[in-house]
């Protein structure tokens, strides 16, 4: 077995921090390493920690998710980032999966739906939520 998956949240909302945390807790073979409450963060930490996966917020201040996943990517391309947002809409997806995101979920998406985006991003696959690939 290799390393744990190690993944860093990045979302303002400290309720949904919560929640993905303790997602993450429940999935065999990963481990959280960090969290951020805005891009500017997300940015910090992607640097001083190194993860394999990134769950990034759409909508935070002053740094969106856009342009934390722009910055990151920038600076490391191997990190695999999947877009979260409450805004199922097609043109939000497009837009993180044009600046390299590898995974675009909705905030409604179950936890059986964000495993699974986490799972299929850290082997290489790309992954939509469905109520979102629907229409795109």
């Amino acid at each position: 077995m290799g390393n744990p998956i190690a993944i860093l949240i990045a979302d303002d909302n400290k309720l949904m921090r919560q929640t993905l945390k303790l997602i993450i807790a429940g999935i065999h073979d990963t481990r959280l390493v960090g969290e951020a409450t805005n891009g500017e963060e997300a940015i910090a930490l992607a640097k001083e920690h190194l993860p394999d996966i990134i769950l990034m917020d759409i909508n935070m201040t002053p740094v969106n998710g856009f342009e934390a996943t722009r910055k990151i990517l920038k600076d490391d391309p191997s990190i695999k980032i999947i877009g979260l947002s409450l805004h199922n809409q097609p043109s939000y997806a497009k837009n993180m999966l044009q600046l390299g995101a590898k995974g675009y979920i909705s905030k409604n998406s179950n936890h059986n739906e964000i495993i699974k985006a986490i799972q299929k991003v850290a082997a290489g696959e790309k992954y939509i939520a469905p109520d979102i690939e629907e229409k795109l």
